[in-house]
């Protein structure tokens, strides 16, 4: 018997549900994002083959070969999935259009050992090839498929039976059992429910691609990220040549790895050492620069924090950062305005991490610090030293986690010296470092002894 379809207005910003239409959603603040569809109760059954319908007990459930990763062929790809693809898992990257999803996706596909099925509602047979082609990637076991119909979709897949699905994109996909627009948000719902039910019931590894919206969010409803199994986030900026590849959501690895990538005519390449490309090489010492130890993850970087600070032409003094969040930015200029002495309230500050990295490390607080001092009078830091310390509103210096793998990045790359925090570093262990370490607790100590 067929279920009665029954109408309703989905917010097309972040999928909230309503019985009537309303002009400012309730959920996320939006205006004018409701819109009417004809979407029937059927759902997706979840019941996964070997389920039981009743309570075990913990000691008695059996996990799944151990969930046995494979390698993808791209090692910084591996990196963000927590070590490989687990098979029948259900993973969702976004970004922005133009950013890289859909390469990333075919030079794995083209490189994965396995039998990979690469689905496209976007670009035809002919068009992929030619991408394919420019990246110079080939593969007998890589199939295209053009088609937007998930019922299609599923049948040749279960044919084929490839070990990787792609689907470019999910906002492209529709079912038949539901009446509604491509694209819309009980589409993608639906369309999330079957291919999740498809990848556990056949074992089958899922990529989706998903579009983003005007605020960088992956576009549709927030259940699409509760159901899947991982999300990856691409980032970067177009007019930069580095991508980054970061986890929001791993159910089988840790959070916020980060892979890095760069776009060339030929495609994305690894970068395996991304602190000696995200440092800037200089002819001569300038002021307003310092190096900071971030750590990304489980991945040291050695970052470099620019700052320029100059007196201001208007009646209230700017504030620009890039990369790094503003309102931290604010707290350490009132932190050195108070505990160092330096008037910066009739000064312009502007901040940049360099190479196009957005980070939230605190550790870089004592770097953008120093960086700050140095631009306001004009003094360059001496070469080879790297800082990794948070600053607190007391402007004294905080140890921050991770301290050993930042020391040895900064060792890697030569650097001679190393400021952090005094309970950061015991003194029996300073003489298994080849570089200096300084340990200090107050901020004033480490401007005196570096300045």
């Amino acid at each position: 018997m067929m279920t009665k379809a029954k109408t309703v207005y989905f917010c097309q910003n972040c999928g909230a549900e309503s019985a009537k239409w309303v002009g400012r959603c309730p959920s996320c603040g939006e205006w004018n994002t409701y819109l009417e569809e004809s979407a029937s109760k059927t759902s997706s059954n979840m019941n996964f083959p070997g389920e039981k319908s009743k309570p075990i007990n913990i000691k008695e459930a059996v996990t799944e070969s151990g969930y046995v990763r494979t390698r993808s062929g791209i090692a910084e790809l591996d990196r963000v999935l927590g070590g490989g693809i687990i098979a029948g898992s259900l993973v969702l990257i976004g970004g922005e259009p133009g950013i890289g999803k859909s390469t990333i996706m075919l030079q794995m596909a083209v490189r994965h050992s396995g039998k990979v099925l690469y689905v496209s509602g976007e670009e035809s047979n002919e068009q992929i090839k030619m991408r394919s082609d420019r990246i110079g990637a080939t593969s007998e076991s890589c199939f295209l498929y053009a088609e937007t119909n998930l019922s299609e979709v599923l049948r040749e897949a279960e044919k084929l039976g490839p070990e990787i699905l792609v689907i470019d994109s999910m906002q492209t996909l529709h079912s038949d059992r539901i009446e509604a627009a491509i694209g819309s948000i009980s589409q993608v719902k639906e369309c999330g429910g079957q291919l999740l039910k498809f990848a556990k019931q056949k074992n089958i590894s899922v990529f989706l691609i998903g579009h983003v919206n005007k605020e960088g969010v992956i576009a549709g409803p927030k259940v699409l990220e509760h159901m899947v199994d991982t999300v990856l986030q691409f980032e970067g900026d177009r007019h930069h040549a580095y991508r980054m590849l970061r986890t929001i959501k791993n159910r089988f690895g840790p959070t916020s790895e980060l892979g890095i990538f760069e776009m060339r005519p030929e495609g994305l390449r690894e970068v395996r050492n991304p602190s000696e490309i995200l440092i800037s090489l200089r002819e001569h010492t300038l002021s307003g620069v310092a190096l900071g130890a971030a750590l990304e993850g489980n991945r040291p970087l050695i970052l470099e924090t620019q700052a320029l600070v100059s007196p201001t032409t208007y009646g209230n003094p700017q504030r620009s950062s890039t990369g790094y969040d503003h309102k931290r930015l604010m707290m350490l200029l009132a932190v050195v305005e108070k505990r160092i002495g330096v008037r910066l309230s009739s000064q312009d500050v502007f901040l940049n991490i360099a190479g196009g990295l957005k980070v939230q490390d605190p550790a870089l607080d004592l770097a953008i610090c120093i960086a700050l001092f140095s631009s306001f009078e004009d003094v360059p830091v001496k070469e080879g030293v790297c800082f990794a310390a948070e600053v607190g509103l007391g402007g004294e210096i905080r140890p921050v986690s991770g301290i050993e793998s930042r020391i040895n990045e900064a060792e890697k790359l030569g650097l001679k010296e190393m400021y952090v925090s005094k309970h950061n570093i015991k003194q029996e262990d300073l003489d298994r470092f080849k570089i200096a370490i300084r340990a200090f607790s107050k901020l004033s100590d480490a401007f005196r002894a570096l300045f």
